[in-house]
């Protein structure tokens, strides 16, 4: 009966213990569809139309244009790109080609999927897709690992004929993020996300004025590198099993405590 209190006692333990982990481990829920999409997109980092994720933004454009969108992705993410751009009736063959950059303008790799198609002649539409690596909450200052902040798209033709130059075209993006946990925790901290403007408003306030922000994004205490992540959880239901396993292997080696047969004669 003892041992049976006690593995009840530890079985509720872990499962209270790996419900926060269980949470932390779902899908990031999708943008809010109160806010409207975009329906034009940058023509530079500077000039980038920032989304949230989740949201569907549209643009329309001709073939030779560099088309630039922002998000913001949090330590634990992993962003996917996507992107469909709709070719006109008539055209011959084209390549584009979706590239991701992070708050420094470092190109990010894409862990998978077609960052680069080509639509043959004729073609209606090309789908384009980017899955980065998951963002980390720091890094080595020589590494390009991918840090919470801005990050920019750009949707360009990188090849196509002469004939087709300057057609209109429409574009399509949508990003969203799939919540890693601490499994991709490491220990450390980013001062600041990799937002532009961050320094500059800080820089501005300290004068008393406003001064323009490239980013509306984060604020300081909107984003969640520290140091506190759900190996924390998976760790402490580490040492509750290390116990259930000490106290049940020591209740069934010790015996009853007098024997279990009693000599004749005796």
């Amino acid at each position: 009966m003892r041992i049976t209190r006690v593995l009840g006692a530890a079985l509720l333990a872990l499962g209270l213990a790996a419900g926060p982990a269980a949470a932390d481990s779902s899908p990031s829920p999708s943008a809010s569809a109160d806010g409207a999409a975009p329906t034009r997109a940058g023509t530079s980092f500077r000039t980038a139309t920032e989304i949230e994720q989740g949201q569907r933004a549209t643009a329309s454009g001709s073939t030779g244009d560099y088309l630039y969108w922002s998000f913001a992705a949090d330590t634990g993410q992993r962003p996917t790109v996507e992107a469909t751009v709709k070719l006109p009736d008539t055209h011959g063959a084209q390549t584009w080609q979706l590239d991701v950059y992070d708050g420094l303008r470092r190109r990010q790799a894409c862990q998978y999927g077609a960052s680069a198609r080509t639509a043959a002649q004729g073609t209606g539409s090309v789908e384009l897709a980017c899955v980065l690596r998951t963002v980390r909450g720091w890094s080595e200052q020589w590494s390009d690992d991918p840090l919470p902040g801005t990050y920019y798209v750009r949707l360009t033709v990188v090849d196509l004929g002469a004939s087709d130059l300057g057609q209109p075209v429409g574009a399509e993006v949508r990003v969203d993020s799939k919540d890693i946990g601490g499994a991709a925790a490491v220990d450390g901290r980013l001062g600041k996300p990799l937002v532009p403007g961050i320094a500059a408003k800080s820089e501005a306030e300290k004068n008393g004025s406003k001064g323009a922000v490239l980013s509306s994004f984060g604020s300081d205490d909107g984003w969640s590198s520290g140091w506190w992540s759900d190996r924390w959880v998976w760790t402490a239901i580490g040492g509750v099993l290390a116990a259930l396993a000490g106290i049940g292997g020591y209740a069934l080696t010790r015996g009853s405590g007098r024997p279990s047969r009693v000599p004749p004669g005796v």
